[in-house]
């Protein structure tokens, strides 16, 4: 048991770690859900609407975490290295490669929505209306593209050195400040006008230009040590540059090649009716969300633990961490399996504004998704640890060969073959999530992540 179970100290430290980073995506996701709770009391369409166009700041925000987790591999060994200059060139890379990606965005969001949008509701009874809805509030939220990069990649940059406490002080002023504007501008409290999905959307531009201000004024008055200066862009590393970019750019591919996965398969599911699929399967993400957070506290605790020892050179600790880490994983995703399936009982509460077949719908989402927590727990795991060493090959080979071979055949057999229902048809597709796990298994035993990229 010793060799697959750590003494208590390590756990406790992978808790202060991972535990932060968990509140903060928890506010994060209640303020979500509270949100989503007072666009579904504008019925199913406009729920609908204001959710299709969630999928498309979703792929944005996959791209731009994934950019910070390429950096993050490096930010991370630096860390554990002291080297303040590699942590501020590392910096340098994610603001460059996430200014290049900010552009693409705001043309999605400002000159092509309605074509982006339309693909999300191919072959749904009421598209035209459901586009209606979505189509204005997706123009508004291109204005919240450059805010959201400099908090995203202050805020993953502070994790990746251990500073989790300021990000979660921040996220909680953020999210507060969304949900109060959203209670006033969607249905006109306080005297405002009533603006429904527009206000939805003018409180989450508010909230996120506010949270960037927050992060700027932290780092003036309490300077982190990857902290950069005009000296710093100045004389960017590009050889460096090159070196996080190449292992970067499997990141990226895996992320891509999983969110274009995820937006492919959403858009097929919303084909199985009209408005009462779309919002429910929306909503039951919206829920999800409660106990998705595990993956990011589990990612963090893994990569920020294990990439600071192979920082150090402890190369023989760090293969021992890996165990103790995934150990962890597995009984961690069966607690949040308990937690998931207690969820359920929300939907009712928050969604009853929905018709009975969207939320009959999210309440069967809802536990096909809990069931899952154990496996996604653990592959995450999986994935944090090749990706601490550098080992970005495993992340992109892995994700990469599942979802061509097998994730995407499969749901387009099932659409166009089949009367399935989505709810059956993300389970079938999700227990692909088995070979990844086998696979990734067989990797990394062959060590390839256990590399001091600091030295």
């Amino acid at each position: 048991m010793k060799k697959y179970f750590a003494d208590w100290p390590f756990y406790k430290k992978a808790i202060m770690i991972g535990l932060p980073v968990m509140l903060q995506q928890l506010i994060q996701t209640m303020i979500s859900l509270i949100d989503n709770f007072m666009v579904a009391g504008l019925g199913d369409v406009k729920m609908a609407g204001v959710n299709i166009s969630g999928q498309i700041l979703f792929a944005f925000m996959v791209f731009l975490n994934a950019i910070c987790m390429a950096g993050g591999i490096f930010m991370t060994q630096y860390s554990g290295a002291n080297d303040k200059e590699g942590m501020q060139q590392t910096l340098c890379f994610k603001f460059l490669v996430a200014g290049a990606a900010i552009v693409v965005y705001m043309l999605v969001c400002m000159v092509f929505p309605r074509p982006v949008l339309s693909l999300m509701v191919m072959n749904n009874s009421q598209a035209d209306t459901i586009l209606d809805q979505a189509v204005p509030y997706m123009t508004l939220m291109g204005f919240i593209g450059i805010p959201m990069i400099i908090s995203c990649v202050i805020a993953s940059s502070m994790r990746e050195i251990g500073e989790v406490k300021q990000p979660l002080v921040i996220s909680v002023i953020a999210t507060g400040i969304n949900t109060f504007f959203n209670w006033v501008l969607i249905y006109g409290n306080l005297g405002a006008p009533r603006l429904e999905v527009k206000g939805a959307a003018y409180a989450t531009i508010i909230a996120r230009t506010i949270e960037m201000l927050m992060y700027l004024a932290l780092m003036k008055a309490r300077p982190q040590p990857f902290l950069i200066t005009w000296q710093t862009v100045k004389h960017i590393d590009w050889g460096l540059f090159g070196r996080i970019f190449k292992k970067g750019s499997l990141v990226l591919f895996s992320e891509m090649l999983w969110v274009i996965s995820e937006t492919v398969t959403t858009a097929l599911y919303n084909s199985r009716g009209g408005s009462e699929v779309v919002s429910g399967m929306a909503s039951s993400f919206a829920i999800a969300n409660l106990f998705f957070i595990a993956f990011g506290g589990i990612c963090t605790a893994t990569g920020v633990i294990i990439g600071q020892t192979l920082g150090r050179g402890e190369l023989e600790e760090a293969k021992k961490q890996k165990t103790w880490m995934l150990t962890a994983a597995v009984v961690f995703g069966l607690f949040m399996t308990v937690m998931g399936i207690l969820t359920v009982f929300l939907v009712p509460l928050v969604f009853r504004n929905l018709s009975l077949e969207a939320q009959k719908i999210c309440k069967d989402m809802v536990f096909m998704m809990a069931l899952f927590m154990p496996i996604w727990v653990y592959v995450n795991a999986q994935f944090a640890v090749s990706k601490a060493g550098g080992d970005t090959i495993m992340g992109a080979v892995v994700d990469g060969t599942v979802t061509i071979v097998m994730i995407l055949p499969a749901i387009f057999y099932m659409t166009f073959k089949t009367p399935l229902g989505p709810v059956v048809m993300y389970g079938v597709v999700k227990l692909f999530d088995l070979v990844k796990i086998a696979v990734a298994h067989v990797w990394l035993k062959k060590e390839k992540w256990v590399k001091n990229l600091a030295a």
